[in-house]
């Protein structure tokens, strides 16, 4: 009697064994299958986020071009001769003047500097050191290279521009 029962349960368990192992076979796979579906959808986010940035991209360049292209504009309009003397003379005299000005300005603080220490009994060849510093020295050499070493690249330039006509 024990003989089969016991062989009764062994032969069910043995025709179980294939079904519950398809069962976990499948849910190994549904499981396998929502993590594809997972990736899926993180890849697709991320091709999404990807093409707003190459939209963003695009608009950003498109703006910069327009505006390099405006300054662009600006500054060429600004050297046009427009045939009236007086506006011309007083366009091509902004820059000078206001150069000008500020050196002048500038000029005038330093001296403003160095005669308050003389009135307040520095000596004035202390007063003349500390009165011009490395700042004052590398902005007169970049005044200096701006309007006498420009022209020279300029006249270079036009030299070889000349010769490649």
């Amino acid at each position: 009697m024990i003989e089969t029962l016991l062989g009764g349960l062994l032969g069910g368990a043995f025709r179980l064994t294939p079904e519950i192992l398809k069962w976990i076979d499948r849910k190994g796979e549904r499981s396998h299958e929502l993590a594809i579906h997972d990736k899926n959808l993180e890849l697709e986010k991320l091709r999404a986020s990807t093409a707003m940035k190459q939209v963003e991209v695009k608009a950003e360049s498109a703006q910069q071009a327009k505006a390099i292209n405006t300054l662009n504009s600006a500054v060429t309009s600004q050297g046009i001769v427009t045939g009236v003397k007086w506006a011309d003379a007083l366009s091509s005299s902004v820059r000078p003047i206001i150069t000008y000005w500020l050196m002048v300005l500038y000029c005038a603080a330093k001296t403003a500097v160095f005669v308050a220490a003389v009135q307040n009994g520095v000596e004035w060849t202390t007063a003349t050191q500390h009165s011009w510093t490395e700042a004052d020295q590398a902005l007169w050499a970049g005044v200096l290279n701006f309007w006498f070493l420009g022209r020279v690249f300029e006249k270079n330039s036009t030299r070889v521009s000349n010769y490649t006509m």
